[in-house]
């Protein structure tokens, strides 16, 4: 994704020209991978690389979708206790609370967990393994946060739960959260609903899917892998608020429906398309539900302005979409997975 230029970038073609003469040919090789093939922090990179089809699951399975975050300690009411039930892994740990919610009827039994992996800090509770239900999954209970903290701990939102909405004026985007394969993104996104508002927080680039995706998101064979490059895009930082980036966590192939991060944040872009080319270069921290994509569809059709941005053809939109994050006690909707 290129990144915008600012006014103080310098715009001069005198070095460009000189360098190229200069550099070899394995200099070209070097610039080509580091300008098109490193994911930047603002807007997305095209290319069109060979896919191979173990590419298209890595994200996926390499990733296990079964993470928490180290060094906090979520509180709770315990299902399992985990002085007698423990394990040797906090992704063991996760899974064990992942069975207690895999059922299509009623709530999950288990919708967190904690676990104590450091040996020399833990002591006899090394391996302990705690399940816990929460009062209320949007809103866990933060026992203890820090590096002084030697539990590891994680949400599991089970169906219709852990959905929250990006409030627009075309309507609400309902979209579940993955805590399980991006825990950090999902305890941002759960930080920005305790806020009185989110101003600032905008989509400000739309493309359709043109004539290169079809409507379910399938590339359309022998089409240019954009421009158009089928997204919306904008930015989840309210004014006033400090950022702190965001660390990468799992990268699945992009799908139709994806949000996910640009970099570390606090960009972030939502998929109408599915797009293996772009392989596992962008954390997924939710899924738009399937009937809200016309919503998304709808936005990419509004008045754009073309821009180029690091040589990159985009469009912007001629008047940005304010949005703010809303809280969804229960959807009958859901996803099946990423």
């Amino acid at each position: 994704m290129g990144r915008k230029p600012n006014d103080s970038e310098s715009t001069s073609n005198t070095s460009l020209i000189l360098l190229l003469v200069v550099l070899s040919s394995c200099a070209l090789v070097y610039l080509f991978l580091s300008v098109f093939l490193t994911p930047s922090r603002e807007y997305y990179i095209q290319l069109e690389p060979v896919l191979l089809e173990e590419d298209a699951v890595a994200g996926e399975e390499n990733g296990a979708c079964c993470r928490g975050i180290e060094n906090m300690e979520l509180w709770g009411n315990a299902v399992k206790w985990g002085s007698d039930f423990k394990f040797n892994s906090s992704e063991e740990c996760c899974k064990a609370c992942k069975a207690m919610c895999s059922g299509n009827d009623g709530p999950c039994l288990c919708d967190s967990w904690v676990f104590c992996g450091n040996r020399e800090a833990c002591g006899s509770k090394f391996g302990e393994c705690w399940l816990k239900k929460q009062k209320d999954t949007l809103a866990p209970q933060r026992q203890d946060l820090g590096q002084k903290v030697s539990w590891t701990s994680g949400l599991i939102f089970g169906k219709g739960e852990g959905i929250v909405g990006l409030e627009t004026e075309y309507g609400t985007l309902h979209i579940k959260l993955f805590p399980d394969c991006a825990p950090h993104s999902v305890t941002y996104i759960l930080e920005l609903l305790t806020l009185r508002h989110c101003a600032g927080c905008q989509f400000y680039r739309a493309e359709s899917r043109g004539l290169s995706w079809d409507s379910e998101g399938n590339h359309i064979k022998n089409a240019p892998l954009g421009p158009p490059f089928a997204l919306i895009q904008g930015k989840l930082e309210p004014q006033g608020i400090t950022f702190n980036k965001i660390p990468t966590e799992v990268c699945p192939i992009i799908r139709r429906g994806s949000v996910a991060w640009i970099g570390s944040g606090p960009e972030f872009f939502i998929s109408l398309a599915n797009h293996q080319e772009w392989k596992n270069a962008y954390t997924v921290f939710g899924s738009v539900l399937p009937e809200d994509m016309e919503i998304v569809e709808k936005i990419a059709q509004l008045p754009t302005t073309p821009d180029v941005w690091n040589n990159i053809n985009v469009t912007v939109l001629k008047k940005p979409v304010p949005l703010s994050i809303q809280r969804i006690k229960k959807s009958n909707g859901d996803l099946n997975g990423m």
